[in-house]
């Protein structure tokens, strides 16, 4: 749970059926009450391209079942294992450069383009991403999506000339910028004032 934005997890469909009965009845006392309109179920394990009923509100409203839920800005996809989505994220980070690189791509510096690179769009690109576990084939998609930006600003097509420019701007590829911020993730969740967090912690080392 973070402010208002809850997600209940369950191990079959009926447990979660009744976690949300539980969750409306906390939030009914609070005078508060679930949007089924934001609201979505996903399932995440062998059988998640199996068929199920809807879940049902106290009110009879119905919450659909996606492929994919935003949560706390982290697209997750019903899949065999714990899997996040990158496409959003993908599209985001082109919107960004593009804007960028629509109204100062022809006027700055190469050196300057790459900066705002660097500072406005990675960060729409990797947000969030050091808590996901992904896979190679993601990792290439997220470098190949970095250096197309690169493509684009030096007006180059050849990889060894896009990896030599990028080298020169000290631009470190994607699977290390994530083990970069899961690093400083870590460092700073060890130093939170929570019990919990302590255990979790404890038990991760």
């Amino acid at each position: 749970m973070y402010a208002d934005d809850i997600i209940l997890l369950a191990p079959s469909v009926s447990a979660l059926q009744r976690l949300l009965h539980v969750c409306e009845a906390e939030l009914h006392w609070l005078d508060m009450s679930i949007n089924v309109n934001k609201s979505a179920c996903i399932r995440i394990g062998p059988r998640y391209e199996e068929s199920c009923c809807n879940l049902v509100t106290t009110d009879g409203r119905e919450i659909r079942w996606a492929n994919t839920v935003r949560y706390l800005g982290i697209y997750l996809e019903s899949a065999k294992v714990f899997k996040c989505a990158i496409d959003n994220a993908k599209k985001s980070f082109y919107r960004s450069f593009n804007s960028i690189f629509g109204k100062v791509g022809r006027v700055a510096s190469e050196h300057v383009t790459v900066e705002l690179l660097k500072t406005k769009c990675i960060p729409i690109l990797l947000y969030g991403l050091e808590a996901c576990s992904l896979t190679k084939t993601q990792i290439r998609s997220l470098d190949y999506a970095v250096s197309s930006c690169y493509r684009k600003i030096f007006n180059i097509k050849c990889n060894e000339n896009i990896q030599f420019c990028m080298h020169m701007f000290n631009c470190e590829d994607v699977d290390t910028l994530l083990m970069k911020r899961r690093q400083k993730f870590a460092s700073r969740f060890v130093l939170l004032d929570s019990v919990l967090c302590k255990i979790i912690a404890m038990i991760s080392n």
